[in-house]
């Protein structure tokens, strides 16, 4: 009886935070400037190639991880010139000098309007697309890696066959390219649909709305507009990976009493079960959390932030991480380990 009223009552106040609080957040949003840049490196007119990559940053300490620089100066070597746009308010000398040596251009802005806030703020600073853009990634801060070299990914973006790329694709709330990483290509820069979703963009101080009208919403907008939407790892493909062979495979290893004891092996099978039945019931599945497994033996070189974290979705094997880098992927997830001792409160990596 108690749980009930407690869903009851949780289910009121998300009703009356979606009706009360995003209403003036979105007033909010509409007087507040799109501008809130606080410095920009270098000065003057900044030259910017074809391809861009626009990197958003967040970290109140106004540092940089050393992994976002590997992940940027790979961006760079592979033909993109990146504008590091951060929300951090403030940089460390000595991170914007470490920057410079790796990016086109920098933006330090006030923490107003999320991911899509700094992106607009950044296209609008630089007048993009202009004439001679051919491609521009909008990616963050918010996975571990690249594990592996990034040539191989981006070179899979093809234009001809999509007109906007993500890694991955959900369909969870609605189908959606997730945001982390969003590759829009010729077509999609001069389509009047790109022109007016980012300019509907606005410094809204409300996450489920943003969430709801611009992570999810930008590929329904593209979709509207005629462009072609894909992920380089489909959802199905990896959906499949979770296959009742895979699963045989762990059934007969728990036949062992080894097996029936050891909580990883129970762990790994618990979770696959999990990716099936939601197959099944055709519940949507949060690729980047229930599928981590399924992505780095497929060669994604990327690992979410929030699942190791935090992992709010209570993935059961996630435990296996470290492991599946190392044998599957052939990496060193010593990096990783040295983010996650600064990050982790009360538990183990």
């Amino acid at each position: 009886m108690i749980r009930r009223f407690l869903r009851g009552l949780n289910s009121l106040l998300r009703l009356a935070k979606w009706w009360f609080l995003v209403p003036v957040g979105r007033l909010v949003g509409q007087i507040r400037s799109t501008r809130q840049i606080t410095h920009v490196w270098p000065r003057g007119e900044i030259a910017l190639g074809p391809k861009l990559a626009l990197f958003m940053h967040f970290d109140r300490r106004g540092l940089v991880r050393a992994q976002l620089l590997h992940y940027m100066r790979e961006l760079r070597d592979n033909g993109r010139d990146v504008v590091f746009v951060s929300n951090s308010r403030k940089l460390k000398p000595e991170t914007l000098a470490a920057l410079q040596e790796v990016c086109a251009a920098v933006i330090v802005r006030k923490n107003i309007g999320y991911d899509f806030g700094a992106w607009r703020d950044a296209m609008d600073y630089f007048n993009l697309p202009r004439a001679e853009t051919e491609e521009i990634i909008c990616a963050n801060d918010s996975v571990f890696g690249p594990l592996l070299p990034l040539g191989d990914v981006l070179r899979r973006l093809d234009y001809a066959k999509a007109d906007v790329w993500g890694l991955t694709e959900s369909w969870q709330l609605r189908y959606h390219l997730q945001s982390y990483f969003l590759a829009f290509g010729p077509k999609a820069l001069r389509s009047e649909a790109f022109r007016k979703f980012w300019k509907s963009v606005r410094p809204v101080p409300v996450k489920s709305y943003i969430i709801k009208a611009y992570e999810i919403g930008v590929t329904g907008a593209m979709m509207k507009g005629g462009l072609r939407c894909a992920a380089l790892w489909p959802y199905e493909a990896l959906v499949r990976l979770a296959s009742r062979a895979e699963l045989e495979k762990l059934i007969e290893a728990e036949e062992s009493e080894l097996g029936k004891l050891d909580p990883v092996q129970v762990a790994r099978k618990r979770q696959v079960l999990r990716i099936r039945d939601g197959k099944v019931k055709r519940v949507a599945l949060n690729p980047t959390a229930d599928l981590w497994r399924q992505l780095l033996i497929s060669g994604f070189p990327f690992i979410k932030r929030e699942l190791l974290r935090e992992n709010p979705a209570s993935v059961e094997d996630v435990g296996d991480w470290e492991e599946v880098v190392r044998e599957e992927l052939g990496a060193d997830p010593d990096q990783i380990l040295t983010d996650l001792r600064g990050m982790l409160k009360g538990s183990a990596p």
